[in-house]
């Protein structure tokens, strides 16, 4: 982002960063920790909370910084202005502290992501989530919360919805109409578990129920129904068209038909093995033949449909740019501006007995499934979102669509409360 090295800069010279507070100190938080302390001029890492303050340690310590522990906000805020790094286990202390510019969520978590989501927006700060499993489980209700506190929730730079945010935008700027965003995988298995990929997991040192949801089809699906309701598109089908082709993505533009994406407003979907990769792509038609023709000129092919694509994403090596971008200029990578179009929803991994407490996202009991959002509505489909710890009121077969009538939902939670409130806000 040309315009936000600009900005950095500036901050930088005028010493002015952008004081960044950090939830959640796994994997991917370690590494943006890191680049930002270490590469990153105009911002710095202010703060970081996470429940085990080590974790929280060691992520400043990797990038070459010895932190301070603190306990209350006003402690937290003391180290802020001082220009210390601070760890912290209590989250709710760091939003509540003085001096933090933007909160970024790397937690993965739904319910204590909600948490702390609903906390700063009340509190005024925007908030950068990398939370896919959260933003499309309730991230429209959020997201109007958000603009009526008058604050920036988004997703981020970097990891593949963020990037076909972007290219999106760019299609749109050069008068070609969207009418697919496509995510590129390189695997895909419904039915694979922990067990099968915890060496994978311990090899990366990253959570074993993230990988796991990355291969069973879950994190597709969140991924795609953020982009989904950012830009008001639809699945095709229950669980996308998501091919296998291992050939460039230029050849997708064969693959569709052009009218009956005009007639659904445009989809989201997936693609397995295609080259380049990991990236993504979007396929979109002119309608001026003149410019038709400039384009088959500029060696985009004849039409209907034209590919564009990012053959890279660099997860957290460009979250900084979204931080820039919400608070200097109050500008989202990826923001759902209206109702939900498509959801995820929890679908049984295995043939599930009565009484089974579902373990969620990522493990032996379920995979998530991109679905739209009239149809999860009608038929009362289970988000996955919101399937952990449920209990099975009756038996559910493999391959199944769990439903809200089939479980007995845990009292008490947040992320309950506010998909109520997003299927009343929002109609269908």
């Amino acid at each position: 982002m040309l315009l936000v090295d600009t900005a950095l800069r500036r901050r930088e010279e005028s010493g002015r960063p952008i004081r960044v507070g950090m939830i959640g100190a796994g994997f991917m938080g370690r590494g943006l920790v890191n680049h930002i302390v270490n590469a990153v001029p105009g911002m710095r890492v202010a703060a970081i909370a996470n429940r085990t303050v080590p974790n929280a340690e060691r992520a400043y310590r990797e990038a070459g910084v010895e932190p301070v522990r603190a306990g209350t906000a006003e402690r937290i805020g003391a180290a802020v202005a001082a220009g210390t790094p601070v760890v912290t286990e209590d989250a709710f202390a760091l939003i509540a502290a003085e001096g933090i510019d933007c909160v970024v969520d790397v937690t993965g978590a739904v319910e204590f992501g909600a948490r702390i989501t609903v906390a700063a927006i009340e509190r005024g700060l925007p908030i950068v989530t990398m939370n896919a499993e959260l933003d499309g489980t309730v991230g429209p209700l959020l997201a109007h919360r958000a603009r009526e506190a008058g604050v920036v929730l988004t997703a981020a730079d970097g990891d593949q919805p963020g990037v076909q945010g972007n290219l999106v935008r760019f299609v749109r700027s050069v008068g070609v109409t969207p009418l697919v965003a496509g995510n590129v995988k390189g695997f895909h298995s419904l039915y694979r578990t922990p067990t099968t990929q915890q060496v994978f997991a311990d090899r990366w040192g990253q959570n074993v129920n993230m990988i796991t949801s990355f291969t069973d089809g879950t994190k597709v699906s969140f991924e795609q129904a953020i982009v989904a309701n950012a830009f008001g598109l639809t699945v095709p089908q229950r669980g996308m068209y998501g091919r296998d082709h291992t050939g460039h993505v230029d050849e997708l533009t064969g693959m569709y038909d052009v009218d009956e994406l005009r007639e659904q407003g445009g989809i989201v979907d997936y693609v397995v093995g295609a080259k380049p990769g990991p990236g993504v792509y979007v396929l979109g038609t002119h309608d001026d033949p003149r410019q038709r023709s400039y384009l088959e000129l500029y060696k985009l092919g004849k039409g209907p449909l034209y590919s564009f694509y990012v053959p890279y994403h660099l997860c957290h090596f460009e979250v900084p740019n979204t931080i820039a971008r919400v608070v200097d200029f109050g500008d989202a990578t990826l923001t759902p501006p209206a109702g939900p179009r498509v959801d995820v929803v929890a679908t049984a991994k295995r043939d599930l007995p009565a009484g089974t407490v579902l373990d969620g996202i990522g493990g032996y009991d379920l995979y998530g499934v991109a679905e739209a959002h009239p149809v999860t509505r009608a038929e009362r489909l289970l988000p996955i979102g919101v399937s952990e710890g449920c209990v099975l009121r009756r038996d559910v077969p493999r391959d199944a669509v769990v439903t809200y009538d089939d479980v007995t939902l845990p009292a008490g939670r947040l992320v309950d409360a506010l998909r109520e409130e997003q299927d009343k806000l929002f109609a269908v």
